[in-house]
């Protein structure tokens, strides 16, 4: 383990060939995720530039107390609205929770494994009070990164998680997720109808390019699993989110893509529940807490040559 002198620090693990950079004050996001391939390092996230402090240009961010936008300014939960604002320059929504726009505390790393914590308490004028941890581990295989939140309040609030890891398409990637169907969008980004039928370039069945015309969408009835390629660089991405409600496993994940039409990189999101489901019929995939209740998400990548 080595911390670095940047500012925010990173804080480095290495483990078979891999190294992975933390960066708990700046959102608890992840610097860089990197593989000796070929004799040089490569890197399987895009790596954070160590100059910017917007928690978005980290190479993946904890979504926490929910994910993605949320409309008409908040949600009603038993009877009481509770206000959510806008948390990000040039969004009108508030946006992927609170917990990635918060410092994080580093405990207790090792050379192969660290826990990032964090206390929450009504950020930003938000309901939410609760603490939530990430346990990052690299092994032979690959990396485990497991976020989980328990709720603190006094009552009972709908809680959602997801991460949101940044992939390079400096090198051609193709993307491959077994999906039931989408939600099609407003041009504000916020759901309009579900289809079951997917564009012949969003079929993520078939495999999608990770560069090409905007995606900013959730895919419904997806089986957890995903794969990514990079051809030219030999190298593939798979991987399996799991969620649990205590010790229950969760049903219904669903995977959030945003491919802009330009840039050096896209996202395949592991989510809980789809694109602003405070407001949709039965609120799907958000799960109610209660105090001292947790929500757990678990997303295991094994790096294979391709």
């Amino acid at each position: 383990m080595t911390t670095s002198g940047t500012t925010p620090p990173v804080t480095w693990l290495e483990e078979a060939g891999q190294r992975l950079g933390l960066l708990p004050g700046l959102g608890g996001g992840l610097a860089a995720w990197q593989r000796a391939h070929r004799g040089r390092w490569v890197d399987l996230l895009r790596p954070w530039d160590g100059r910017s402090l917007h928690p978005g240009a980290s190479a993946c961010q904890p979504l926490a107390p929910w994910s993605n936008r949320v409309s008409q300014g908040g949600f009603t939960q038993d009877g009481h609205f509770h206000p959510l604002w806008p948390n990000t320059a040039g969004d009108p929504y508030p946006i992927h929770g609170d917990a990635w726009l918060q410092p994080w505390e580093l405990v207790a790393p090792s050379s192969r494994q660290a826990v990032m914590r964090l206390r929450s308490r009504g950020f930003n004028g938000g309901p939410h009070d609760f603490e939530a941890e990430q346990q990052l581990t690299l092994d032979g295989g690959g990396l485990t990164h497991r976020l989980s939140v328990r709720h603190l309040g006094p009552e009972r609030l709908p809680y959602g998680l997801g991460l949101h890891p940044w992939f390079p398409r400096t090198q051609p990637c193709e993307v491959q997720a077994a999906v039931q169907g989408v939600w099609h969008s407003h041009p504000d980004r916020l759901p309009l109808s579900h289809a079951r039928e997917l564009p012949a370039d969003w079929d993520l069945h078939r495999g999608i390019a990770g560069a090409g015309r905007l995606i900013d969408n959730a895919f419904t009835g997806w089986d957890g699993r995903v794969r990514l390629r990079w051809p030219t660089l030999g190298l593939s991405l798979h991987g399996q989110a799991q969620a649990w409600l205590g010790d229950q496993p969760l049903p219904g994940l669903c995977c959030v893509v945003y491919r802009p039409e330009a840039g050096d990189a896209f996202c395949f999101e592991p989510v809980t529940h789809p694109i602003d489901a405070f407001h949709l019929p039965d609120r799907p995939g958000l799960v109610e807490l209660a105090p001292g209740q947790s929500l757990v998400l678990q997303l295991r990548w094994d790096c294979q040559p391709d």
